[in-house]
């Protein structure tokens, strides 16, 4: 596996100890004040620097909920300060690249943009890092010059995030490609995260498939977590309730202690 300067970047910016994973985790989307820093709360407190913060969303029916928008940029920033969290959120357009820019500590672009190479563009012409997710219907070949439309334009600081691509299961939402993981690393330079939440659209099975992740020698992960899934204005069934997202943080720990000290034990 090489070595991946912006997750050491990451880990020297936020302090993540070297033997946990890289978590990004927080709720769908930003819903309001007490919400979002009562998950900031149970994040911090479960020692994860790193939240979730979509204010855009790009939802499949246009009646569905479509983020908070700009007015959530205050919020961001108090909350980010408050609990000493960074924090990550999606631009779907160009003209959000310069207002995250300004709020955030790492820009996402979402699986219905991968393909939008104009915005790639724009995002390599800016600093902060970039987190990228696998089109629902790209290759891994795909994935990886849509990066490459980013590392042109200069910015070089880009994780990968697969999320699961659509096939013709209809268990869950949708099948996550962990191939990806060990391909990721023999393919490229770049390091790779997964989120076992869009992967799967179902909050029951999002635990063992992040364990199954860092098995596979993830970076990290990306998750989703909120304190009355029930009751979220997104993504409410793949999203993990407080009490499991403190079990998963648990057993993802243990196996990337136990995954690590194996390929240490194995370089020998």
């Amino acid at each position: 596996m090489k070595t991946c300067s912006i997750i050491d970047s990451l880990r020297d910016t936020f302090s993540i100890p070297e033997d946990d994973p890289l978590i990004i985790a927080g709720p769908c989307a930003v819903e309001n004040r007490v919400m979002f820093e009562e998950t900031a709360a149970v994040l911090k407190e479960c020692g994860v620097r790193l939240m979730r913060a979509a204010i855009f969303k790009p939802r499949t029916s246009p009646l569905s909920f479509q983020g908070i928008g700009e007015d959530g940029l205050d919020l961001i920033r108090e909350t980010s300060r408050k609990y000493n969290l960074g924090m990550v959120s999606e631009a779907m357009e160009i003209s959000h690249v310069g207002v995250l820019e300004k709020t955030v500590d790492m820009v996402q672009i979402g699986t219905r943009n991968m393909h939008n190479y104009s915005l790639l563009k724009a995002l390599g012409n800016q600093s902060k890092p970039v987190l990228l997710k696998r089109g629902f219907m790209a290759d891994s070949k795909e994935f990886f010059l849509a990066a490459e439309y980013i590392r042109q334009g200069g910015n070089t600081n880009i994780l990968l995030c697969e999320r699961g691509i659509r096939t013709f299961e209809s268990a869950t939402r949708n099948t996550l490609d962990l191939n990806l993981v060990p391909i990721t690393h023999i393919s490229t330079d770049l390091p790779i995260i997964v989120d076992p939440s869009h992967g799967t659209g179902r909050s029951d099975i999002v635990i063992p498939m992040a364990r199954a992740a860092i098995a596979a020698g993830a970076d990290g992960l990306m998750v989703e977590v909120h304190p009355n899934p029930a009751k979220a204005l997104s993504d409410g069934l793949q999203s993990l309730d407080f009490s499991s997202f403190t079990r998963l943080m648990h057993e993802v720990r243990e196996m990337w202690r136990a995954v690590h000290s194996s390929v240490l034990y194995s370089d020998r």
